[in-house]
């Protein structure tokens, strides 16, 4: 990766301040700026669950997923 002069030292400056690498610092600022934050990901997760709670054409979903397993079984076993 290739960098200004001034952007190489202050990565250098800020991993020497702070006991990392110049590296470590990068992969860092590229995951706080281009991934989605834990948080985010954890509220995403949370936004689905019972997501098919309401749904009238599969009945319920216990049973639903039951039933699946139960025709593949025998499948599974040969």
């Amino acid at each position: 990766m290739y960098v200004d002069d001034d952007v190489w030292q202050a990565l250098q400056i800020r991993a020497r301040q702070s006991g990392s690498t110049m590296s470590e610092l990068v992969r860092k600022a590229i995951r706080e700026t281009y991934m989605n934050p834990a948080a985010d990901r954890k509220a995403a997760m949370l936004a689905v669950v019972g997501l098919w709670k309401d749904r009238g054409d599969i009945g319920d979903s216990t049973e639903y997923v039951r039933a699946l397993r139960r025709e593949s079984r025998l499948d599974r076993l040969k």
